[in-house]
């Protein structure tokens, strides 16, 4: 019997992996390594390792099946500039990487519970360069701006699931960016009511 193929495939993914790779060619750095944070099915990290060559990418997730999804992509990809998968779970006091040029978290914050955010930022904070960026990727709450009702469902399905999660509140996720030294250098709006939000380690 033919062993099971461990690559899976996100829709949301092949949707919207090309306006966040344009989004990251104005952000990114020539050279240096990125550093992604909750890689899932792995096929952002390889759709930006043919986008921008020059990097080294490095995925992670605490999943093994997700883990197992990347290397499979990676593989049959045949893709020299994405490292393997580090075990990395955001909440942990320590991470197994010292150090990243970038990093990136796509749909990550909303389906994770609060201290992920917190211990995302914080480590972002050790880990970045001055001038170093965190991208975002995601839908987020905004001061003075109702949800629209794609998102107010969203939302509400989000928390039926797991009341740890929900779409937050973009302010206060940028305030508390500031306690990290990360700045809040723009948010663009992307398809399907998603924002990309850029910190800049100061």
């Amino acid at each position: 019997m033919p062993s099971q193929d461990p690559r899976f495939s996100s829709p949301s993914a092949l949707r919207n992996r090309e306006p966040i790779a344009d989004l990251l060619a104005h952000v990114l750095p020539a050279n240096g390594t990125v550093l992604e944070i909750a890689s899932g099915s792995g096929e952002h990290v390889i759709h930006f390792a043919r986008r921008f060559p020059n990097l080294k990418w490095q995925p992670s997730d605490p999943a093994p099946d997700a883990r197992a999804s990347v290397d499979a992509w990676v593989t049959a990809e045949k893709l020299s500039n994405v490292l393997r998968p580090l075990d990395l779970d955001a909440t942990s006091e320590t991470w197994p990487i010292s150090q990243a040029d970038a990093m990136i978290a796509i749909n990550m914050i909303h389906i994770s519970p609060w201290p992920a955010t917190r211990g995302l930022l914080r480590h972002a904070g050790q880990l970045l360069p001055g001038g170093g960026s965190l991208v975002l990727y995601g839908p987020y709450r905004r001061e003075g701006q109702p949800l629209v009702a794609s998102n107010a469902e969203f939302d509400a399905s989000l928390r039926a699931r797991n009341p740890e999660w929900g779409i937050r509140q973009l302010e206060e996720i940028a305030s508390l960016a500031n306690q990290s030294g990360l700045s809040l250098t723009s948010v663009t709006e992307l398809p399907a009511n998603n924002l990309g939000v850029v910190f800049t380690r100061q």
